[in-house]
């Protein structure tokens, strides 16, 4: 079972997640939380497998919680959002979130956001996707600081820096094993390797880098 703590400050919309999250037999709800201090504090206590966080939330906001939660390593985390500002983007990303999803996603996807992240691997929404793309095309932004430094593949294998440009396409494990002729267990050695080596906390900052050094 996949254990989901859900945060988010509406009662309402909480309980119509809670009860999406629910309908699948794979996954439980192990949680609630109103706002982000105590997303946190759940997470210390309950340590689910997956966090789905909200942005805007009272008390401590989403990137804040998701900061924490994934600096203590209590969890994965998939931030859920009405707004799909450049702002948020790159503040859940660097504050390693494993995924970022909008909230008008259809029960199904939301589904499979969250089971793609309990396996390990990101997801970011395709509408966000295409902004995050526009962004690297433009070049360096303010909000995200300076371009990456092609010096930090030095210490990647040969291998290595071939995981990482797939990851960058957004490609799965499996996907990854197919294109490169290996096994799924030995690509996802291969992430763990890369994310340790460049100091990154999730597979999708992994592919923001990958897009910013052009591979």
């Amino acid at each position: 079972m996949i254990r989901v703590l859900v945060a988010e400050d509406q009662s309402a919309v909480r309980a119509g997640l809670a009860l999406i999250l629910g309908s699948a037999p794979d996954i439980e709800v192990a949680g609630e939380a109103a706002d982000g201090e105590q997303a946190v504090e759940l997470a210390r206590r309950l340590r689910p497998d997956v966090v789905l966080m909200d942005v805007q939330m009272p008390v401590l906001d989403g990137v804040s919680a998701t900061r924490r939660i994934v600096a203590e390593q209590l969890a994965d985390v998939l931030v859920l959002t009405t707004f799909d500002l450049d702002e948020y983007v790159f503040g859940a990303l660097r504050a390693g979130a494993a995924g970022f999803l909008l909230k008008h996603a259809e029960a199904r996807e939301l589904l499979e956001a969250v089971r793609t992240v309990a396996r390990g691997e990101g997801v970011v929404a395709p509408a966000v996707t295409r902004r995050l793309i526009a962004e690297f095309a433009a070049g360096p932004a303010p909000d995200r600081g300076t371009a990456a430094d092609p010096a930090v593949l030095e210490d990647l294998t040969r291998r290595e820096r071939e995981v990482l440009g797939c990851v960058g396409e957004g490609l799965s494990n499996a996907e990854i094993a197919g294109r490169l002729d290996m096994a799924e267990g030995t690509v996802k050695t291969h992430v763990s390797r890369l994310l340790a080596k460049l100091g990154l906390r999730s597979r999708v900052q992994a592919a923001v880098l990958a897009r910013e050094l052009g591979l």
